[in-house]
């Protein structure tokens, strides 16, 4: 074999090794694409999801109100916080104790504050997240080598939508004259959807290649025990002394939760209070959380439950640039910022970069096999044009006796 032949050889046999990583960035991507909308996907199939009003003119209950409807029909139940879905299509999320021990998270009607089922401890939503995020590998000391293995996945990723525009002469005029020939056999069809789809994901492809690479620096400072996080949480307990007992000498009662969203939303004008969590005993404090006008980052704040006075905070104004950037990338990744549009052209842009792994991965499979065989059959001629002509008599008069 000459010199040629073997590089050629060996330029196959790498490509042929390329396969199985592009299939598992196949499977990532269209286990990601679920994940986005899984949440949705559920309330489709699971009634007790849903936020069904009575009426046409119902209007949502308060936290308060949520609160006293479901102690008048649970009074064994115990809540610890409440949590609005990203949608009003969805129930609020409750988590509650039973005198048993057990802690669930139940469905809770927003219109009516009654239960209408309790969420499962490892549903959809969660084990696409899983096999998305980590290939549901354990987290026994640090993050899995399946998270470390899906993050580095951005790398080629970005490597490749790079390589991409640079091979892809003048893209930008697949904005302006975007061609999908129908009529020319498959694989012009996939090559044109390959570089038509790309041009039109630039912008997707950048948001999921760096995210993703952000999860793999983010796991490597982790198991290193590097932060960058300028946020010292503040261990909020009122004193002993501090709290008000009623004749009996029990606890007083808190105050309103909704007295509580209206001193945080002194601080954060605009904010959506998504969320409240309960004081655990009579020493902890009430939080409020939710997003504003950025809605990338939620802020949080502790309350006095007995007084209505801020204890703590972590603002938007507390984060510094970096992390500004930081812990904007999740969101960016997963399109969970925005409600049930911004879900679906993620999930619309997710299906359209796995369907371009996908015909990438047809057009290199087809070119590379036909190249494989053309290398095999050429490495044969010339094999056979380089043997002495003593030792081809003795195989043409062979061949001659079999087809006799």
């Amino acid at each position: 074999m000459s010199k040629k032949s073997r590089s050629k050889i060996w330029f196959l046999v790498h490509s042929w090794l390329a396969l199985p990583i592009w299939f598992f960035v196949l499977i990532v991507c269209v286990t990601g694409t679920l994940a986005v909308v899984s949440t949705e996907i559920m309330w489709l199939i699971n009634p007790e999801m849903r936020a069904n009003k009575p009426s046409d003119d119902a209007q949502p209950l308060n936290y308060d109100q949520l609160m006293t409807a479901i102690q008048r029909d649970h009074p064994e139940l115990r809540v610890s916080n409440l949590t609005h879905p990203d949608g009003d299509y969805f129930a609020v999320n409750a988590s509650v104790t039973y005198p048993d021990g057990r802690s669930p998270t139940v469905y809770v009607n927003p219109y009516t504050g009654v239960l209408q089922g309790v969420s499962p401890a490892f549903d959809f939503p969660a084990f696409t997240r899983a096999l998305h995020g980590w290939w549901l590998v354990p987290f026994t000391n640090g993050f899995s080598w399946g998270w470390y293995l899906v993050s580095f996945l951005g790398l080629p990723l970005l490597v490749s939508l790079i390589t991409g525009l640079v091979v892809y002469k003048k893209f930008w005029k697949g904005f302006l004259k975007p061609t999908l020939r129908l009529n020319q056999g498959a694989r012009v069809f996939w090559g044109d959807f390959h570089r038509l789809s790309g041009i039109w994901s630039i912008w997707f492809i950048a948001v999921i290649a760096i995210t993703g690479v952000w999860f793999l620096i983010r796991a490597i400072l982790y198991d290193n025990q590097i932060s960058i996080s300028s946020y010292s949480p503040v261990t909020s307990v009122i004193a002993r002394a501090d709290v008000p007992l009623v004749a009996n000498g029990t606890p007083a009662p808190m105050i309103p939760v909704e007295q509580a969203i209206a001193v945080v939303k002194q601080q954060v004008p605009g904010l959506d209070a998504s969320y409240v969590s309960l004081p655990l005993n009579a020493y902890s404090p009430m939080e409020v959380g939710g997003r504003s006008w950025y809605p990338l980052m939620y802020q949080t704040a502790s309350i006095n439950p007995y007084t209505g006075q801020l204890i703590s905070s972590h603002l938007l104004g507390d984060r510094n640039a970096l992390e500004f950037v930081t812990e904007s990338m999740r969101p960016l990744h997963t399109g969970d910022f925005g409600g049930l549009w911004i879900k679906l052209i993620w999930a619309f842009f997710g299906l359209l970069l796995s369907m371009m792994v996908l015909s990438g991965l047809m057009i290199w499979s087809k070119r590379t096999a036909l190249a494989t065989a053309q290398a095999f059959k050429r490495t044969s001629r010339q094999d056979t044009a380089q043997m002495p002509a003593g030792n081809l008599r003795p195989i043409a008069h062979k061949t001659a006796e079999r087809s006799l």
